[in-house]
């Protein structure tokens, strides 16, 4: 079985650094209603001797160890884990342990719920253990798959939120996503504040995308025989070869979510577009801690057969560069933009150019010359235009399926608009003319001012 990379409950501790970050984490509903716990002087020097013995068994970087180890005992002589929020502890541990060992991976959060799950006795209730309890949360959240979307232009689109893996489960989840992403023209994968998750949905994604038996990537571990991952033969939804593909990420994109980014911009399958990613690249285990910790423990770190390497404090960066919030309309554009240039069937091209324009005025804002914005408002045949505070509306009085004025959207500064709603549409505003360009016609229909 391959290391998991972060858990799903763990991930904001990737994402956040400092002394606060394992309290940004546990302070959710998983844990708020458990933070009445108070921590005896006892159970804070256990759980230091805890911590200390996870590193010095497992740790990746064994080297590091005793610089860690030596924080954290100056802390302690320097009564700095004197505290008795569980909370607070786990910040206090979390920083010292990043501070020490500039690993991302780095952290422990009090979290009851998931300690119980990690402790139950083997003998115990089939499905109460930690992989009954992730898997609980997998199916809840679809594994990760929340959004499928067809964008304009036949652009499929796949929001995965976290990198779930229940064997068995998840794969047929995954085979039923890859179908509906075959189907497009061209794909987008959207990673943007994907925290992580397991390898083994990475290696099962990825595999789409690759020769079979590619050499995906290596985990090496102190101690212990490197373990290889390949792309897997046997792929139900078949592959996707030469499909163009575009993932979206940026700082929230961490671990799981980081090494998918990096396959497809070293194996060159696929452009990057967002901004940098967090720079978690080790894969780590979870320790339990009582009365209620997890330990996070860098057991593994990754070496890509391209580069050698890989992404862990330096992060993967896009080769289209963009804001989180643009990110997923500038993949759309690019996405469109080359296929139009691959294309020469016109009634296709067609498709592509008509969605384009949308795409770009929402990337860079048109502002129609006033005269336009003034001239504009008035009735044309069975169509009103009003002139608002927000702009111009369009509205077609007594018609059954437009009941109410919708706003335009100027798309280039000639007077073309786009009607809100109404993508089949676009509206021309000419000195005392409308012109109603439908979706797929040549030309445009002309309606003269009343």
């Amino acid at each position: 079985m391959r290391l998991k990379l972060i858990s799903a409950a763990a991930m904001a501790l990737v994402l956040v650094g400092g002394p606060n970050a394992a309290e940004a984490q546990v302070r959710t509903p998983v844990t708020e209603a458990k933070v009445a716990q108070v921590l005896s002087p006892v159970q804070r020097d256990a759980v230091l001797s805890a911590v200390k013995a996870a590193y010095q068994k497992a740790y990746v970087f064994p080297e590091k160890t005793p610089a860690i180890l030596a924080r954290l005992d100056k802390a302690k002589a320097a009564r700095r884990y004197n505290v008795e929020n569980p909370n607070e502890l786990a910040g206090l541990l979390t920083s010292d342990l990043r501070e020490a060992s500039q690993d991302h991976h780095a952290f422990i959060e009090y979290n009851p719920q998931r300690y119980a799950a990690a402790t139950v006795p083997a003998s115990g209730p089939p499905g109460q253990d930690l992989a009954g309890f992730d898997a609980a949360a997998a199916r809840r959240d679809n594994h990760g798959l929340t959004d499928m979307r067809i964008l304009a232009g036949n652009v499929r689109y796949l929001r995965i939120a976290g990198f779930h893996w229940i064997s068995d489960e998840t794969g047929q989840a995954y085979d039923e996503a890859m179908r509906f992403l075959k189907g497009g023209d061209a794909v987008i994968i959207d990673l943007r504040g994907n925290g992580g998750g397991s390898s083994e949905a990475v290696q099962y994604l990825v595999s789409h995308f690759l020769k079979p038996g590619t050499l995906e990537i290596t985990f090496l571990h102190a101690g212990r025989e490197p373990v290889q991952t390949r792309a897997l033969d046997n792929l139900p939804a078949g592959r996707m070869l030469g499909k163009p593909l575009y993932v979206l990420i940026d700082q929230g994109s961490a671990s799981a979510a980081e090494s998918f980014a990096y396959d497809v911009q070293q194996f060159k399958l696929g452009k990057l577009v967002g901004s940098g990613t967090a720079g978690a690249a080790n894969n780590n285990d979870f320790v339990p801690i009582a009365p209620g910790f997890m330990l996070s423990v860098s057991t593994g770190r990754p070496v890509h057969p391209v580069s050698k390497s890989n992404w862990e404090g330096t992060g993967v960066t896009p080769e289209i560069a963009t804001s989180s919030e643009q990110a997923q309309d500038a993949a759309h554009a690019r996405a469109l933009r080359e296929l139009l240039a691959a294309n020469p069937d016109p009634s296709v091209g067609a498709d592509y150019t008509w969605a384009l324009l949308a795409l770009e005025a929402r990337l860079h804002p048109v502002t129609p010359p006033e005269a336009t914005l003034q001239a504009a408002p008035g009735t044309y045949g069975k169509y009103a235009v009003t002139a608002e505070k927000d702009g111009l509306w369009i509205s077609r009085p007594g018609h059954p399926l437009w009941p109410a004025p919708r706003h335009l959207t100027p798309l280039t500064n000639d007077g073309l608009f786009a009607v809100d709603g109404v993508d089949m549409l676009r509206i021309g505003l000419k000195p005392n003319t409308l012109e109603l360009w439908w979706k797929g016609e040549a030309t445009p229909r002309l309606l003269k001012r009343d």
